[in-house]
C-alpha cells in the first residue's frame, strides 16, 4: 500500500502530464493480461504516446489540479489514459487501441481529451479511419495551396503569353534580317560607283585645261614661223635690188 508521500508524488506527475498532453484517451484495460498491456504500451511509445495505468481518485486529484475536469467522468472502473505528446501522432495512437480493442475484445474505449475538449469513444474511433498525420498534413497544404496556385496560373499565363509574342517577334525581325543582307551587302558596290562619279569630273577639268594650254601655244608657233618667212622674203628683195 503506497504512503502519503508516494500518493503526492503520483499526483504531481500525473497532474504535469495532464498539462503537458491536452489530447489524451481513456481506456478500460480490465481483463487484459500483462503481456497485452506491454505490446500495446510499446506500439503507443512508437506513436508518440505514452500508455499509463492509473488509480482513479489519484487521477481526479490530477484532473482538478489541472482544470481537466472534463476528463472526471471517463474515470470509473479500471483506467488507463494514453497520454499523447507534443509530437505524437493521435490518429495512429486512436487506430493501435481500436485495433487492441478489436484483437482483445476486452479493451474498452470510454473516450479522452482532443486539445482539452471532451470527446467520446464515437469520435476516437473516427479519428482511428483517417489517414496517418502524415498524409492529413500534405493534404490540408494541397487544400490551401491548390487555390493559390490557380491564381497564380491566372497570373503567369497572360505573361507567358507576352513573352510568346515577343520570342515570335524577334524571330521574325531575325528573318527579315537574313533577307535584307543582300541589299546592305549591295551598297558597298555602290559606294565606289558614286566615287568614281565624284572623280570624273576632276579629269574632265584636267583634259579641258590641256587643250587651252596648246592652244595659247599654237599662235606663238604660227607667229614665229611667219616672221621667218617675211625676213626670207625681205632678203630676196634686197638682193634682186642689188642685181
Amino acid at each position: 500500500m503506497a504512503c502519503k508521500a508516494d500518493k503526492e508524488r503520483i499526483v504531481e506527475e500525473l497532474t504535469t502530464a495532464l498539462k503537458d498532453s491536452p489530447t489524451l484517451f481513456v481506456a478500460d484495460y480490465r481483463g487484459l493480461t500483462v503481456t497485452e498491456i506491454d505490446e500495446l504500451r510499446t506500439k503507443l511509445i512508437s506513436h508518440g504516446a505514452k500508455f499509463t495505468v492509473v488509480k482513479n481518485t489519484l487521477t481526479k486529484r490530477a484532473a482538478e489540479a489541472a482544470g481537466a475536469d472534463a476528463l472526471l467522468a471517463m474515470l470509473e472502473g479500471p483506467s488507463a489514459i494514453a497520454f499523447i505528446e507534443a509530437d505524437g501522432d493521435m490518429v495512429a495512437v486512436a487506430k493501435a487501441l481500436s485495433d487492441s480493442a478489436k484483437s482483445t475484445k476486452i479493451l474498452a474505449i470510454r473516450g479522452g481529451l482532443l486539445e482539452g475538449s471532451a470527446i467520446g469513444e464515437a469520435e476516437v474511433q473516427n479519428l482511428a479511419t483517417l489517414p496517418p498525420v502524415d498524409v492529413l498534413r500534405a493534404q490540408v497544404v494541397g487544400a490551401i495551396t491548390a487555390p493559390l496556385m490557380t491564381v497564380v496560373g491566372l497570373i503567369s499565363a497572360p505573361v507567358r503569353d507576352l513573352i510568346g509574342l515577343i520570342d515570335a517577334r524577334i524571330e521574325q525581325l531575325k528573318e527579315q534580317g537574313d533577307t535584307g543582307e543582300p541589299e546592305a551587302s549591295a551598297e558597298p558596290s555602290e559606294a565606289p560607283a558614286a566615287e568614281a562619279a565624284e572623280e570624273t569630273p576632276v579629269s574632265e577639268t584636267e583634259v579641258s585645261e590641256t587643250p587651252e594650254s596648246d592652244a595659247a601655244e599654237e599662235p606663238t608657233a604660227e607667229g614665229t614661223t611667219t616672221d621667218e618667212e617675211t625676213g626670207e622674203t625681205d632678203e630676196a628683195a634686197e638682193e634682186a635690188k642689188e642685181e
